[in-house]
């Protein structure tokens, strides 16, 4: 179920008594991140990736959660003062082909790489001697304590080409020590590719691994909760106890002679269709002057 941007109204903030929306700008500290046992785990090899230069790939359908995890990844690189360099090649409208819009290359993640270790250097034209550049580039910081993690966002668009060539870059190392981990965040499309019999990214899916952030359905009251915790607030000072049931039933499609939770049954409970679907029934509430958010609201937004 996918729901349009919605935000909680003044009169709706009014009603609950809400300085703000829970939902606005709401993570700006580690305390705000919500820890479910899937995003949990995605932290922990986020850290390792970029302490050990490991390849991996973090999974997870629009709203989430994937750019919080890796910005919390950054906050506690710079809090902690771990000598991490997180290099991120940009390229507007990047897609699979340039029909549709711009490719990112593996000669683009090069020339990223380099301009993070040296701004100033002058990369030579030929492969072979920007790919030695580059090596030697990795290999000094390297030896001066630094660790490297190329992260590249909206990787389900990466070409194929590109794609495979990012063995290319995992496989630099300084004797028997790699010299830069590889990072994808990506919607579910990367995952398909990988899982698909297609042979062209065999030797990826052979090394790369695949951490997936699963769906709030377990972890909505505790997620609601976090949230608005951060404001002193309780939810049931916002929600009545068969709210949050009628939440997961709008957000979890389960077709007939399928029970919920069982294979086939497919839920949108991420975030963001939290959020939306939250503030929409929060809004409808307030200008019914239901006291609180129950069943009988969720289920008419």
């Amino acid at each position: 179920m996918l729901l349009q941007y919605t935000p909680v109204h003044q009169p709706a903030l009014k009603h609950f008594g809400l300085p703000r929306s829970p939902f606005v700008d709401d993570v700006q500290s580690l305390n705000d991140v919500f820890e479910s046992v899937s995003s949990r785990y995605a932290r922990v090899a986020l850290m390792d990736a970029a302490r050990n230069h490991g390849f991996m790939a973090l999974i997870g359908e629009s709203g989430a959660g994937k750019t919080t995890l890796l910005e919390a990844l950054e906050q506690r690189i710079i809090d902690e003062g771990q000598d991490i360099v997180l290099i991120k090649p940009y390229t507007l409208a990047m897609e699979a082909n340039d029909s549709k819009g711009k490719t990112l290359r593996s000669t683009h993640i090069a020339e990223a790489i380099a301009y993070q270790l040296d701004p100033q250097l002058k990369i030579k034209s030929s492969p072979q001697g920007r790919f030695d550049q580059l090596h030697k580039l990795l290999r000094d910081s390297c030896r001066a304590g630094r660790r490297h993690l190329l992260v590249i966002d909206e990787a389900h668009c990466l070409p194929i080409a590109t794609l495979k060539h990012l063995k290319r870059f995992i496989e630099l190392k300084d004797g028997l020590r790699r010299v830069m981990g590889v990072l994808l965040i990506a919607q579910p499309e990367l995952r398909n590719l990988l899982h698909s019999q297609n042979r062209e990214v065999r030797e990826v899916m052979q090394r790369c691994e695949l951490v997936e952030l699963d769906p709030l359905d377990n972890d909505l009251e505790g997620y609601i909760a976090h949230k608005f915790q951060r404001f002193d607030l309780r939810p049931d000072d916002v929600f009545e106890p068969d709210a949050f049931n009628a939440i997961r039933e709008r957000l979890i499609h389960v077709p007939r002679g399928v029970k919920a939770g069982e294979k086939g049954s497919v839920s949108t409970c991420y975030p963001l269709a939290v959020h939306n679907l939250i503030a929409r029934a929060m809004n409808a509430a307030a200008d019914a002057g239901y006291p609180k958010v129950d069943a009988a609201v969720v289920a008419v937004c």
